[in-house]
This record gives structure tokens, C-alpha cells and sequence, in this order.
């Protein structure tokens, strides 16, 4: 089976480095073109930065064998069509991704978003079939320090959930295949085959609490932690995250949610600065604020239940991303 990560910055690369570690046959598109550049010649790079008694150690390796293209057009020229396509774009680039993978995507290709944030179904829906349709996320801190290299941060427990979205033999046999390559490759993965969405809502909630809160006060997780204004902002965005949740239909409890699952992000990766603020605090990128807290005040708003905290949130991350070149500077 062949696979495709479209959309391989950093948690793509990451995402597929424990793909290929599993022995999938797996191309990489994306437009950063020394990333691309660096790992067909050299290799990737796979750093896994693991946690064991409160002491962090590295796990290295080089993984030979991917194939790297700068557009899908040049990919499906070399390469014709794809079994699998995984996109691992921004959420906000999910819908454009989807048009420019169309060259390496046939009548049988098996659609996945393992993107962060609600909505990117959706996207799906407009192209594919919900038979060919798997959703997903991954629990993993990533980072890419320099082309050709990445960096899996991973936190305690299941590292990884996919399902498609209506079970078939299509969904049935990439799911098969990808929780095969992920466990082979020392992602702890899990296919969901009958409550996969269960799971996307918790790994939202993860995000939405911990991504954005870290990026609005500029401090990693352990730190917001230790403080009690930021622990009453984790708390605020996951008691509302929990509740449209519930209205939904995806039932989830705020107090078992804050004693088992933020306490394990907190222990396992406190001492890291989410995505959100590794965009907003050091490459001034748009973030996908829209998709985590954003949604979640949208959905709140439609279901009639207060949102204040993802409110506010969504709007100082707005006038953040608004203003990078206007900031005080020391």
C-alpha cells in the first residue's frame, strides 16, 4: 500500500518518519523545498525525545527510503496514483491542499486528515465519499529544528487515534495497514473503529486548552500550570470545551478530563511550548486558532452555551496574528 503525507513541515514529517520506521512505502509532499531536498539525499533525521523519570533522552535514527516531491503533480509523474493520502496541512490550508493532491489521487484513494481542530471532515466531505474518508490526530508534540530533521515529543499513553469516518472495505484495509507501520514504527496507535470522533473531541480539547493558552502568555505548559490565573484559563477553556461536547452528542466530563488527561500532558510534556506558540512566539505564522477555540465558540454560540473563555481567547490571538510586525520589541 502506498502512502502519501501531504503537507510533511513538522508533524507531518513526524507522523510519517513513524510510518516509514513501521515499513510503509511513503512519499512526502510539501513546498519547503530544502526540507524536501535534504531528506531525498540524506535521509530523515528522527529524533524522538523521550521522557523516563523525570530525565529526557534521545532516541536517533536515519530513515532512507522516502521520496520527496515540491508539488503533487510532480509526485504522480513519478509516481502515479496513491493508495492512501494523509493531509498534514494547517487546518486553514485543508481545503486548497485537498484540490492541489488531485494529481496523485484515484477513484480507490483513502482520504485522511490527522489535523489538529474541528471542521476538517468537513473538508473531506466536499471531495470524497465518507467510505474513503479516515479522520484522526495524533497526541505527540513535533518540531522540525532544521531541514531534513524532526522531533517527536511524545506525551504519556496513546500517542495516536484514526477511524474512518463510515467503516468500509476501503477505510477498514488503510486502517489496518497504518495502525500496522505506526505500532512497528513505536507510535502508540489506536484504530477506532466505532467511536473515532470520541476521540478527535479530546485531542481539541487538549489543544484548545494548552496550545492557545500557552501562546497568549507566552510560557510552556508546566509553567502556565504552576500558575493559578493560567490554570483558571486551562480549566475555563476545557469546562466550555466539554460542555458543547456533551451537546453534540460526544459526552465528556470537565473534572475527569482535568484529573487524568491535562494531568498527564502536564507531566509527560510541561516542559514544552505547543505548536500554537511555536507559531505565534517565533515564526509569526497564522495559527488555527479558528478550528480549536474559535469552532468551539461558534458551535457554544449555536447551542446556546457561554463560551467566555474561548471567546476572549480567539480574539487576542486574532489581534496577535494582526499585529506581529507592530509588537514591542526590546
Amino acid at each position: 500500500m502506498k502512502f502519501a503525507m501531504y503537507g510533511s513541515g513538522a508533524a507531518g514529517s513526524v507522523f510519517a518518519s513513524y510510518l516509514r520506521k513501521g515499513g510503509a512505502d511513503i512519499i512526502l509532499i510539501d513546498r519547503y523545498e530544502a526540507h524536501m531536498k535534504k531528506v531525498a539525499e540524506d535521509g530523515m533525521n528522527f529524533t524522538i525525545h523521550l521522557q523516563e523519570g523525570g530525565e529526557y533522552r534521545d532516541i536517533n535514527e536515519n530513515l532512507k527510503g522516502f521520496r520527496t516531491y515540491i508539488t503533487a503533480a510532480e509526485a504522480a509523474a513519478a509516481e502515479g496514483k496513491v493508495d492512501v493520502i494523509i493531509y498534514m496541512t494547517k487546518a486553514t490550508q485543508l481545503e486548497a491542499a485537498i484540490q492541489d493532491s488531485m494529481p496523485v489521487v484515484g477513484d480507490k484513494t483513502v482520504a485522511v486528515s490527522l489535523i489538529n481542530g474541528l471542521g476538517n471532515d468537513d473538508n473531506l466531505f466536499k471531495v470524497f465519499p465518507k467510505e474513503r474518508c479516515i479522520v484522526g490526530s495524533g497526541v505527540l508534540g513535533t518540531a522540525l529544528p532544521e531541514p531534513g530533521h524532526c522531533v517527536s515529543t511524545p506525551a504519556g499513553g496513546v500517542q495516536m487515534n484514526f477511524g474512518g469516518a463510515v467503516r468500509s472495505e476501503l477505510t477498514d484495509a488503510a486502517c489496518a495497514e497504518m495502525l500496522k507501520c505506526y505500532r512497528d514504527g513505536g507510535c502508540d496507535a489506536y484504530w477506532r473503529a466505532d467511536d473515532i470522533y470520541k476521540f478527535i473531541w479530546k485531542k481539541v480539547c487538549v489543544n484548545a486548552t494548552v496550545n492557545t493558552v500557552c501562546a497568549v502568555l507566552r510560557l510552556k505548559i508546566g509553567q502556565v500550570e504552576a500558575d493559578p490565573w493560567g490554570q483558571q484559563l486551562f480549566h475555563g477553556v476545557i469546562r466550555e470545551t466539554c460542555a458543547v461536547a456533551t451537546a453534540r452528542g460526544i459526552p465528556m466530563d470537565a473534572d475527569e478530563f482535568i484529573a487524568v488527561d491535562h494531568a498527564d500532558i502536564v507531566t509527560n510534556i510541561g516542559d514544552y511550548y505547543p505548536s500554537m506558540c511555536q507559531d505565534m512566539l517565533f515564526n509569526k505564522r497564522q495559527t488555527e486558532i479558528d478550528v480549536l477555540n474559535g469552532k468551539i465558540a461558534e458551535y457554544g454560540k449555536e447551542l446556546g452555551i457561554p463560551t467566555p473563555t474561548c471567546d476572549i481567547l480567539t480574539k487576542v490571538v486574532h489581534a496577535i496574528q494582526d499585529n506581529y510586525d507592530n509588537q514591542y520589541l526590546k
